[in-house]
Parts: structure tokens; sequence; C-alpha cells
């Protein structure tokens, strides 16, 4: 079993930048690539960013190549998506997720979820 907790939401200008955090519980969490998506009210669950069990791949959604970039430590079960120059359109809830598969884009393919970390931008 693997819990998470996501932190590092909040409420930035247009441009800015926010690092999400994803602390886990557990002694597997190597054993597991994670993944960041992103829901807007009244709609499914869109992938962000993936990454591999050790680190060294990753994978994105084409709306956040280049702006956002996931990592992990393994040492410290923590995930982190670091977010730059956001827009309007990335004020949606955030989510980090555990997945025994990689890669995949496909939420219901996760098997542990956060409850979330709301972004804001403001223009």
């Amino acid at each position: 079993q693997v819990q998470l907790v996501e932190s590092g939401g909040g409420l930035v200008q247009t441009g800015g930048s926010l690092r999400l955090s994803c602390a886990a519980s557990g002694r597997t969490f190597s054993m597991y690539s994670m993944g960041w998506f992103r829901q807007a009210p009244a709609q499914e669950r869109e992938f962000v960013a993936t990454i591999s069990r050790s680190g060294d791949s990753t994978h994105y959604a084409d709306f956040v190549k280049g702006r956002f970039t996931i990592s992990r430590d393994n040492a410290k079960n923590m995930a982190y998506l670091q977010m730059n120059s956001l827009k309007p359109e990335d004020t949606v809830l955030y989510f980090c997720a555990a997945a025994r598969n990689y890669p995949t884009h496909f939420a219901d393919e996760y098997d542990y979820w956060g409850q979330g970390t709301q972004v804001t931008v403001s223009s």
C-alpha cells in the first residue's frame, strides 16, 4: 500500500512558477512509477507527466513540454512537479499517483492517488 499526499499548490500570477510535492508513505515507493494528473470541475483527469521507478525516464503531455518538469527522490519517498511559465488555463486541481506500469498516461492504470492540491493562476 502507498499513501500519497500532495502539497505546494496555491495562487500565482501568469508566468510564475510553483513546485508541487508528493509525499509517499511505505517502503515500496521505488517499486512504482509516479505520475501527475490534473482535473478541472466536471472533467476527466488529464495526464500531465510520469516518471519511471528509478527516475531515469520521463514522459510529458504535449501541453506542458518545456514548462513542467517531473522528478523524484526515492531516498525521501518524494515526487515533484516543477511548473514554470504558468498560464491561467493551468488553473485546476493537481493529483499525484503511483502505478506499477511505465509509461502510462491512463488514469485507470494508476493504483494509488493523493487527494489533490489546487493551483490557481491569475491573469
